[in-house]
């Protein structure tokens, strides 16, 4: 057998198994997942989640967490607003330990900052027109952050740099009713 005939199972073996998983979430290289028990990867999220609902956030599972991380950080983001990338939510100092998020919460001791609703908390998906991703992604980091609360997505990124040990996404979609 040749390499490319090589290359071509092992694509084949690895396409076969994210169609038959429906690639459930994606792992970093370090392992570190996140998913929601409400909805799959790429799958819909339900209104419940949204402005057309409670619109609060989804529950979230993480896992795989690499040794050595200090808190974790999360971002929720819509690369497809008409106005550019439209954040959702912005979480840091969640303890390395959490490995649930539950719905309408944030992790005990983590601090959330501003989103681009100008609130500290979660703001569900709300897209103006069409279907919309939804990046919830996931940092592993070798520090705890001193931020204020009054912090930003762009802020948080900042004071990141050099820190993430390992970091993950998950997408859901939305269209409004």
């Amino acid at each position: 057998m040749n390499r490319f005939s090589v290359v071509l199972i092992s694509f084949s073996m690895v396409l076969s198994y994210l169609l038959l998983t429906g690639g459930a979430e994606v792992k970093s290289k370090s392992g570190l997942n996140i998913s929601s028990p409400a909805f799959e990867m790429n799958g819909l999220i339900p209104a419940k989640y949204t402005c057309d609902g409670l619109n609060v956030n989804p529950p979230l599972v993480i896992g795989g967490v690499p040794s050595g991380t200090k808190s974790l950080a999360l971002i929720v983001d819509d690369p497809d607003a008409p106005m550019g990338i439209w954040v959702h939510w912005v979480v840091w100092n969640v303890k390395p330990t959490t490995r649930e998020i539950n719905e309408s919460s944030v992790a005990n001791g983590a601090v959330e900052g501003v989103n681009d609703f100008r609130r500290n908390a979660y703001g569900g998906p709300c897209p103006p027109s069409g279907t919309h991703r939804y990046f919830f992604k996931l940092y592993a980091l070798d520090t705890s952050l001193e931020l204020s609360p009054n912090m930003n997505k762009a802020g948080l990124e900042s004071a990141m740099k050099g820190h993430v040990l390992s970091q993950t996404e998950f997408v859901g979609i939305y269209k409004r009713r």
